[in-house]
């Protein structure tokens, strides 16, 4: 029975892997996508003839209307992505892992078929499909993130690992690209994911529990195949010692009950209005903003930097598409670093009677630090205006992107009780999604006034992202406080 219990959960383990690999994230592969809507003349109409040249060919016409029309349409599913993580996360928390999973194949199947079934003429069904698709994409990340609660002291790796999973499947973006190329049509690729949703159904109802894969982990626990009728039955007998030791290990160190006292339940919003919430939303949200106005904006900036040579352009879309693979390997340093320090810190613990909260916040320090200053250097080089340079802006910003996504949701399930967990997501992703919409003003503004030049815009952002350092600094700071509290030994 046991090794029947650990064969399921390692499925439960790659499938998820695979489904976010292969479907989650999608959507960031969006300047590989951009390259063959353009093939496929979408938008075209808003082209311009150049005035400046002679020639009639679409190579040199003023294009500047289609890249806005594309970074529109990208802005609006990149803020569907983050707003509407709350509500999904919401539905998670309160209807369970099945009723959610169904909820995102009709959303991914939906937008599928719609790109699929999609024209130059009818171009306007991007605004409809694109935000589905990553609705439906972040419901699966949110569903397969408890995973990490089967395997108890690796939790944060496989957090990040997912988190990684969910950044390297843009490359599926890649591929289509390529089979495109040698002659498969967008319709035939898009048609291919839409069948994929039987396997989605599948594992919905044999790989993952029907309500929350609870953490701590209770004995004995059962879910999908080998459930029956008794997880329900566990989960709920588990519950108030399960309730107590997660409230004992996130009250501050003054809130901590007394011999024969009972801990107060708190609200989700008395931790989303803490200012350890706050500072991770301006962390997040400054480094997501250089993320998705790099992304966004690609295809624009390669073009500019190559002069309008479409083979040029193309294959620096392949390269950012490839390295974008890469951060299903990046991620997990991330996670495995935070899982050895919390192990280090919980030994030094013993020794000093810390609390399992001040134990938390000391390993994401260093991982927070670190994701910002991979984000200091991504932006760096993404302000020079050198097109060979671009290779290291593309292994910088997917190192920076899979650590971001990792430390965000192990800092959210650390640091923060964990039957909040979708919520708190849900409403740092919905925040941060308002910061993100300035990406295509942002866009606007250089290419009309600024006629093409980032560059003031870029030293700006620059000087924004060296802000994200206070967040670490800050936890630091608390952790020290707690440490040095004389209640520390309470």
């Amino acid at each position: 029975m046991a090794v029947q219990g650990l064969c399921l959960r390692v499925a439960t383990l790659l499938t998820g892997l695979l489904e976010c690999l292969g479907f989650a994230g999608i959507l960031f592969g969006w300047a590989s996508l951009v390259f063959v809507f353009k093939m496929e003349h979408y938008f075209e109409d808003l082209c311009e003839p150049n005035a400046e040249l002679m020639g009639n060919a679409t190579e040199q016409a003023d294009c500047r209307a289609q890249d806005e029309r594309f970074s529109l349409i990208f802005t609006l599913a990149t803020f569907i992505n983050n707003f509407m993580t709350f509500p999904t996360g919401y539905i998670f928390d309160r209807f369970k892992t099945t009723v959610a999973r169904l909820v995102a194949i009709f959303l991914y199947t939906s937008a599928t078929l719609t790109i699929a079934f999609t024209s130059a003429e009818s171009a306007l069904l991007l605004f409809l499909a694109m935000p589905m698709l990553t609705m439906g994409g972040i419901l699966f990340l949110i569903t397969n993130l408890q995973v990490g609660n089967l395997f108890g002291k690796h939790r944060s790796t496989i957090i990040t690992l997912y988190n990684g999973a969910f950044d390297s499947s843009s490359a599926v973006f890649l591929i289509i690209k390529l089979l495109y190329e040698q002659g498969i049509s967008l319709r035939a690729s898009f048609l291919f994911l839409s069948v994929c949703s039987a396997w989605h159904i599948g594992r919905t109802f044999f790989l993952m529990p029907r309500g929350h894969i609870p953490y701590p982990l209770p004995p004995n626990y059962h879910y999908g195949l080998c459930s029956g009728n008794g997880s329900t039955e566990e989960e709920k007998a588990d519950e108030p010692e399960k309730v107590e030791r997660r409230l004992k290990e996130h009250l501050s160190l003054d809130e901590i009950p007394g011999p024969g006292q009972q801990p107060k339940p708190r609200s989700c919003w008395r931790f989303a209005f803490s200012r350890r919430f706050a500072c991770h939303l301006v962390w997040l949200s400054v480094i997501q903003l250089w993320n998705y106005l790099f992304i966004g904006t690609l295809n624009s900036l390669l073009t500019n930097l190559a002069s309008g040579d479409r083979a040029l352009v193309s294959t620096y879309t392949n390269a950012f598409a490839i390295t974008q693979f890469f951060g299903v390997l990046c991620a997990p340093w991330n996670g495995l670093l935070m899982d050895w320090l919390k192990q280090k810190y919980q030994r030094e613990a013993g020794k000093t009677d810390s609390s399992a909260s001040v134990v938390a916040l000391y390993s994401m320090v260093p991982s927070l630090a670190l994701t910002s200053l991979l984000c200091l250097g991504f932006a760096l080089c993404a302000s020079v205006p050198v097109l060979s340079l671009q290779y290291l802006t593309f292994i910088l910003q997917v190192v920076s992107r899979s650590f971001l996504y990792g430390s965000n949701a192990a800092f959210l399930t650390l640091v923060f009780p964990s039957e909040h967990f979708g919520k708190l997501f849900g409403l740092v992703m919905a925040l941060s999604a308002i910061v993100s919409l300035l990406q295509f003003p942002i866009f606007t503004l250089i290419k009309g006034p600024l006629q093409n030049d980032p560059f003031a815009v870029n030293m700006t952002l620059v000087l924004i992202t060296l802000l994200t350092f206070i967040h670490p600094f800050l936890v630091y700071r608390e952790c020290q406080g707690q440490k040095g509290s004389p209640s520390a030994a309470a």
